[in-house]
């Protein structure tokens, strides 16, 4: 196995002053074998270079490059203009300096929406920089992929921590006020939870994310007034999704009462979860249901290339509906959906495996 480290400069960042490049990943390949397809994954923030199923793609003769862009590890100063051209950056390279013929992007957990606005924007540009700010020079000149891969993906960042978001909480800039009455972790409402229950979580989910927007698209216009540029500030508690908690919502062979951070009501009242260190701007561009453009469904609605969705039965944060969501609102005429009994990071014996076979047979009838 030949695992080569990549390091490159970005139209829009150059290498930092310590040294380290903006673009950074890991490239795998069999040795003594020169593959003419590979694909290239990248997420918002976490480190993909060494994503678990390099080697196993690598050992099926496809190439693999995990790719970062300057914000891993860096989340809450994510702009999609320039990480969509940060990962340009990997294609091209790809096809550059490896001449690769077929690029395949898999977007994987978060970078489902991630990788799906690449292609998007690669082949009909549409995707805007954030208010005041210039378009990241090269974000109409991406080279398109040739085919796309979601596996065990999210909708998209909205849509995720919506869904997780704690209805209960009464005010933002406190950790413990909570509404009894939406409370998932107050046994008098559940599990299980009603039909009815649920409904109105739901819609107080969403009402929470839209008044979350409507403070900071206010708090930004104060702030910029007084000559500030942006402000930081925490979301809290974002382990409350009731599927978590109760398996009889949305049946699956998923463990009951566990997400990825362990126990849903521990994990709830900790300091750790998605968006909890956020800005204004980063909250806007990012997570808010009114205007950020990390949603999936409208940028699959512009992929026509083949398209393979791939869901984990036994994932406790995604849920065979975001699947069925993805699979239906991708434009391909040659769109592919399966199952494959594992969870979210595909650990039980055999699923890499599997995940690996299934993502190489379908690159083999293809290309």
């Amino acid at each position: 196995m030949v695992r080569e480290f990549i390091g490159l400069e970005s139209p829009t960042a150059q290498r930092a002053g310590a040294g380290g490049y903006p673009c950074q990943g890991l490239y795998y390949r069999r040795a003594g074998h020169e593959p003419k397809v590979a694909v290239i994954a990248t997420h918002y923030q976490i480190d993909f270079s060494e994503h678990y199923i390099a080697e196993h793609l690598a050992a099926r003769g496809v190439g693999f490059l995990g790719w970062n862009t300057r914000f891993r590890g860096f989340e809450s100063s994510f702009l999609l203009d320039h990480a969509l051209v940060d990962i340009g950056v990997g294609v091209r390279w790809l096809r550059d300096t490896q001449n690769i013929e077929t690029i395949v992007l898999l977007g994987n957990s978060g970078g489902g929406s991630l990788m799906a606005a690449y292609q998007s924007q690669a082949v009909e540009p549409n995707v805007r920089p954030l208010d005041g700010m210039r378009p990241a020079a090269g974000l109409t000149d991406l080279p398109a992929a040739d085919g796309y891969v979601a596996s065990a993906a999210h909708p998209g960042r909205p849509e995720v921590l919506t869904a997780w978001m704690d209805a209960s909480v009464v005010d933002e800039g406190d950790a413990v006020a909570t509404d009894p009455a939406l409370d998932l972790f107050d046994e008098r409402n559940g599990p299980p939870y009603s039909a009815e229950f649920v409904t109105r979580y739901r819609a107080a989910q969403i009402a929470r994310n839209e008044k979350i927007t409507d403070w900071a698209e206010d708090e930004l216009k104060r702030v910029r007034a007084a000559g500030y540029s942006d402000r930081p500030f925490t979301v809290m508690r974002t382990w409350a999704d009731p599927r978590m908690v109760d398996p009889t919502i949305e049946p699956t062979g998923r463990q009951p009462n566990l997400c990825y951070a362990g126990v849903p009501v521990k994990a709830n009242r900790s300091a750790r979860g998605i968006a909890a260190a956020t800005t204004l701007r980063n909250w806007i561009g990012m997570w808010s249901l009114r205007h950020a453009q990390t949603r999936a469904e409208p940028h699959l609605a512009r992929i026509t290339c083949p398209a393979l969705v791939i869901n984990a039965d036994q994932d406790t944060g995604v849920y065979p509906s975001d699947a069925q969501r993805i699979y239906d609102a991708l434009a391909s005429t040659d769109k592919t959906r399966c199952a494959i009994d594992t969870d979210h990071y595909f650990t039980t014996p055999g699923a890499r495996g599997e995940q690996a076979d299934t993502i190489a047979e379908w690159i083999a009838k293809r290309w």
